[in-house]
This record gives C-alpha cells, sequence and structure tokens, in this order.
C-alpha cells in the first residue's frame, strides 16, 4: 500500500485528525501552577491492511518554570526528583517544540489538519499541554484545542475497565507495574491499548458497516 493511500486512510479515518497519544508526569493537579515534568508522545500510522500502528516515540523531561508548585505527594508518587543531576531535562519551551515539532510533521505527511490527543483520563493531559504551551507562548499548537479521545472511557466500554495496567490486563497488553508513572513507558501502554481497541472495532466489522451507511446515504 502505498504513502499516500496510507495518508488517504488515516485522514479519512478520523475526518482529517490525527491520532497522537500524550502523557504527563507532573508535580500536582493543576495545570496553571503545577510543574510539567515529563511529556512524552506516540504518533500512529496504518500498516498495509489499514490497521492503526505505533509509528513513533518522543520524551522529554522538563525543568519546572519558574515559581513553580512541587506537590510532595505528586513527587512521591511518580518517583521523579526534579532537581535530579542525572535527569537530562530542558526548559519546558524546549520540550514541547521536541514533542510538537515531529508532531506536525505526522500530520503533514498523513494528510491531516490537526492532531488530536489520546490520553488515559485525556483531560488531565490535554490541560498540561496545553498550559505548557501558552506559557511557552507557542502559537502552533498541533492539537485541537478541546476535543479528545480518552483510552479510559474507551476501554470502560470495551473492556469494562478504566485503570490503564488493569485495561491493558484484559486486552492482553503486558504491562510491568514497576515501569509505569514514567511518561514513555505510559505513553506507549496507552497507545497498544488505542491502537487495540480501533482495530477490534475494524475486525468486528464495525467500521466496514459506518463505511457502507456512508455510502447508502451517498
Amino acid at each position: 500500500m502505498s504513502n499516500n493511500i496510507i495518508s488517504q486512510l488515516m485522514a479519512e479515518r478520523f475526518r482529517g485528525y490525527l491520532p497522537v497519544v500524550i502523557d504527563v508526569e507532573t508535580a500536582g493537579f493543576n495545570s496553571r501552577t503545577d510543574a510539567l515534568l515529563e511529556i512524552a508522545a506516540v504518533t500512529l500510522t496504518m500498516d498495509e491492511q489499514g490497521y492503526l500502528i505505533i509509528d513513533q516515540s518522543f520524551m522529554a523531561e522538563v525543568e519546572p518554570f519558574e515559581g513553580a508548585n512541587l506537590e510532595k505527594a505528586a513527587l512521591d508518587f511518580t518517583g521523579i526528583d526534579p532537581y535530579d543531576p542525572n535527569r537530562e531535562s530542558v526548559p519546558e519551551i524546549d520540550a514541547m517544540e521536541h514533542i510538537f515539532t515531529p508532531i506536525r510533521r505526522a500530520v503533514k505527511a498523513h494528510g491531516c489538519k490537526r492532531a488530536i490527543l489520546v490520553g488515559h483520563n485525556a483531560s488531565f493531559d490535554q490541560g498540561f499541554v496545553n498550559a505548557a504551551a501558552s506559557r511557552a507562548d507557542i502559537k502552533r499548537n498541533p492539537f485541537h484545542p478541546f476535543s479528545t479521545f480518552d483510552t479510559a472511557t474507551l476501554a470502560g466500554l470495551a473492556y469494562g475497565q478504566t485503570v490503564l495496567a488493569k485495561a491493558c490486563e484484559v486486552a492482553g497488553i503486558p504491562f510491568d507495574a514497576r515501569l509505569a508513572h514514567s511518561a514513555l513507558y505510559d505513553t506507549e501502554k496507552t497507545a497498544e491499548l488505542f491502537c487495540g481497541i480501533i482495530n477490534r472495532w475494524k475486525d468486528l466489522g464495525g467500521w466496514d458497516m459506518v463505511l457502507a451507511l456512508q455510502d447508502h446515504d451517498e
């Protein structure tokens, strides 16, 4: 299947939006006041059979912005020390551009008009992404400003589970709890879960039914 056909399939599948999986690790729950510490992204594409698959992964460790709040309970939960000398952290603006630049390229390569954020409890990740982009004064945020795909909701529908580890278990996706709360690991597992749900819907004939209905209406 040519890249042009894959691009067409991706653009048509999600109404011109390219799903990009995001996870953040933070120093609290308030995106305006609490530090963003890690951010990871996984771009998606399609294989020759039209199944959604992982394309590329990106990750950045982030320096707390000036005046950022650091909640001890959040740091204890993630195990992240923002001032660990072994962290390869960069200023927030550099971290966001490190993530946004390949996303913009992927959107263009797939013939889409914008990215749409996929996350587990996606509103949390979206809030921190938008807040960081605003603080960095980034004008070309590649993501839709408010729409998302939430895998907690999708997994509740597909597998009866809303916790990422439990949803992965039911879906047959290996999940190592010792690696959880790393932005990159959680993003990759969320991407596997999202692809699995979308592809299962395809296998069950759901997407073919949608296409048939569209053809009938035309």
